[in-house]
């Protein structure tokens, strides 16, 4: 290829998944990967497609893609999850793009195809998914997300094009696997926006679901994926009010494994405080 190209990904406890991503790129100039400390397998099949692999304690997801990407030696970059691949044809289109002698764009967005439970989802919130993923790392950098880094993207200054094919993206293997990712990212949501009023708080947790519910299931068509758009759309729902129920926790005190007993006649009553 005329420009060389660097791939990184940021992974944990993702043997299931960390192969068949790495099969898809293994073709690429070099592979980055920053681990955050896993407990199975990962790092030891990234080292069969790689050598250049970092541990590092998890500071959030914006931090944590700006260090892998401070970490590769190309100038053009590319990053997936470790639960994605790359589908052959856009394998293809990519090394078309890099094998051009004057690349007319400094970034390119990409649309994500999302399996899940059983189909491809291709209506409602899912349906839509397109990121920049390929672009010079002179010219990008990952911005926004507040502390957590959650919602970071990456934040091109130059020409942004399109590739019209997708990357694979498998999320979650099962509903469990999806309730506790809804945990984790409820609670890291909630505390980027520590900031929000308590009454604010209370009307987006009242408000906001039911909103978000219309939005996807009805306004962008998740009912035509069946069951699972509409698994989709409820616990969608379900993370926007716990994320919002999870501000109010906060901004009213209440802390984990905080408790005090309060005698009464009857019985005693648990709470929990500051």
């Amino acid at each position: 290829m005329a420009n060389k190209l660097s791939v990184y990904i940021i992974t944990k406890d993702c043997e299931d998944t960390i192969r068949a991503c790495l099969e898809s790129v293994k073709w690429v100039d070099e592979i980055v990967i920053v681990d955050s400390g896993s407990k199975d397998n990962t790092i030891k099949i990234a080292k069969e497609y790689t050598s250049k692999i970092y541990i590092r304690e998890w500071p959030g997801f914006r931090v944590q893609y700006q260090y892998a990407q401070d970490h590769t030696d190309n100038l053009w970059v590319f990053f997936i999850d470790s639960d994605e691949e790359l589908s052959s044809e856009l394998i293809d289109e990519i090394k078309s793009v890099m094998t051009q002698d004057e690349i007319p764009y400094d970034a390119f967005k990409i649309k994500r195809l999302n399996f899940f439970l059983g189909r491809w989802i291709r209506f409602g919130g899912w349906g839509s998914d397109e990121v920049i993923r390929l672009y010079r790392k002179d010219k990008g950098r990952w911005e926004g997300g507040g502390l957590g880094g959650l919602h970071a993207l990456v934040k091109v200054k130059g020409r942004v094009g399109k590739l019209k094919h997708h990357i694979l993206h498998y999320p979650y293997k099962d509903l469990s696997e999806q309730m506790k990712t809804i945990e984790d990212y409820s609670t890291t949501a909630a505390l980027d926006m520590q900031d929000t009023s308590k009454s604010l708080a209370i009307f987006k947790m009242v408000f906001h679901p039911f909103f978000r519910f219309l939005k996807e299931y009805i306004f962008k068509q998740g009912f035509r994926d069946g069951i699972p758009g509409l698994i989709i759309a409820v616990m969608t729902m379900f993370y926007v009010f716990v994320k919002y129920a999870k501000v109010w926790e906060i901004k009213m005190g209440f802390k984990e494994n905080s408790i005090i007993r309060v005698k009464d006649k009857n019985f005693d009553k648990k709470i929990k405080v500051k």
